[in-house]
């Protein structure tokens, strides 16, 4: 998830130890995945109501990983990127993120 997106989704009222935590935070292998320049690049700060994975195989875990940071963070999620995430989860088998 990048930081922008995290911050508008409530990153911005925490202090800084929290920011600093939720930046850093290896405990999940979920949580920062290596991705290409031109992928990184491609998604920028965009939710899944604006971006998606171009391999659409990846889809149903984008999503679930992208679930599993807001909820265990507890961070927001807007309608569009609600209904986005609705969307992905209806075409995909069920997919387990599984905190450590």
């Amino acid at each position: 998830m990048p930081l922008a997106e995290a911050w508008d989704s409530g990153v911005y009222a925490w202090d800084a130890a929290q920011r600093q935590d939720y930046a850093n935070d290896l405990r999940e292998p979920w949580h920062l995945v290596a991705v290409t320049a031109r992928a990184n690049r491609q998604k920028s700060d965009q939710d899944p109501a604006t971006w998606q994975p171009p391999y659409e195989p990846a889809r149903c875990r984008y999503a679930a990983e992208w679930t599993a940071i807001k909820t265990r963070w507890q961070l927001s999620v807007d309608p569009a990127e609600q209904q986005a995430l609705n969307t992905v989860a209806a075409a995909c088998s069920p997919t387990s993120v599984s905190p450590s």
